[in-house]
């Protein structure tokens, strides 16, 4: 894999960023934790989508770990944390880390750049949050993927309880999240949790190819039809064609649509 890295990347810890291609490699960078986040970690995360969102020259995102997992889901410290902390301040501090989970997920599901995850090994709670909150999922064969909030007397709080359901429908959803069990990459693709299996030395070469194939549009066009996709399921029909009439009237005024009906008429003035 031949990945560039840029200068103008920002600096983190716990967080790699690189090139191929036209896609940016985001690399979850904690494998002695299994890529577990802690709020360092997310603060980084946000701050590398954030950079993608503004880079021109990145066109799409694949999100992956480093290791042998991809996410193992929040840092097990910040459950030391509640144990520890005065029972006063625990549903505050909650409050707030929450906060800053939902606009990590935020800034993954809202770029307006196709994002693929690269789920390279385990993908537990948060980090299946994650993967879901991605545009495409590709697994390699070997991860493991569970909704295991529930075994820790928790909820899903990362964007799973509305992601799941429109993966897999209602009933499975609620299966998996109840039950918390293991799925392995071949019954996830049977029913919808991923998208496409490789093998592991494959799955950056596999994510990459994709993301070349889903960025041959124009940057304003892939942008306005990923946020209106993004809201059909609660949009009414007519809510949906608004925001395609909208969307359109832009797409008329880019270069990118100009260009592209300019050679057209060449061609077929040529063939007259």
């Amino acid at each position: 894999m031949n990945d560039q890295t840029a200068t103008s990347m920002p600096k983190a810890d716990f967080i790699e960023i690189a090139m191929r291609g036209t896609s940016a490699i985001i690399r979850l960078n904690r494998p002695e934790r299994r890529n577990a986040l802690n709020d360092k970690m997310r603060q980084e995360l946000i701050a590398a989508f954030e950079w993608a969102e503004r880079t021109q020259a990145v066109r799409a995102v694949i999100l992956t770990g480093a290791g042998k997992g991809f996410c193992s889901g929040g840092d097990i410290g910040g459950m030391r944390d509640r144990l520890n902390a005065p029972q006063g301040d625990v549903a505050f501090n909650g409050w707030t880390r929450q906060k800053q989970t939902h606009r990590g997920v935020a800034v993954i599901h809202g770029c307006s750049k196709p994002v693929i995850a690269a789920v390279n090994g385990a993908a537990f709670g948060l980090g299946l949050d994650m993967a879901m909150a991605c545009d495409f999922i590709v697994a390699a064969q070997g991860a493991k993927l569970s909704m295991s909030f529930l075994k820790r007397g928790l909820v899903s709080d990362g964007g799973g309880m509305y992601f799941l359901p429109r993966r897999v429908g209602l009933p499975r959803a609620k299966e998996l999240i109840l039950s918390g069990r293991v799925v392995l990459p071949d019954e996830a693709l049977s029913i919808g949790l991923v998208d496409r299996v490789t093998d592991p030395e494959d799955l950056i070469d596999t994510a990459a190819t994709w993301a070349e194939e889903l960025t041959q549009g124009s940057p304003a066009a892939v942008a306005l039809t990923k946020s209106i996709l993004d809201k059909t399921f609660e949009s009414s029909d007519e809510e949906v064609f608004a925001l395609g009439r909208q969307a359109q009237a832009i797409c008329y005024t880019t270069k990118e649509h100009r260009a592209s009906v300019e050679a057209f008429l060449a061609n077929v003035d040529n063939k007259q």
